[in-house]
């Protein structure tokens, strides 16, 4: 389960170097923080029900922020 944490921070390191080479540079290190959590949680060795509850956690929180930006932040119209 550890090496599937590996596999998310290796793809969104990718996205964090995609979106700072656009200069998306906020969205860039919202990334390279998602990068950096999930491979320090790779290596800390916690039981796989842990890693479920923890990946459980994170698309909660995710799916709350997204939800609030999408309500209440983002411009109508897609921002034209």
């Amino acid at each position: 389960m550890e090496r599937m944490y590996r596999v998310l921070g290796f793809w969104t390191g990718i996205f964090a170097v995609m979106f700072y080479v656009g200069s998306m540079d906020v969205l860039a290190l919202i990334f390279f923080a998602q990068t950096g959590f999930f491979v320090l949680l790779s290596y800390l060795k916690l039981s796989e029900r842990m890693y479920i509850y923890v990946f459980g956690a994170y698309l909660t929180v995710f799916f709350c922020a997204f939800s609030y930006y999408t309500t209440f932040m983002m411009p109508l119209g897609g921002g034209h």
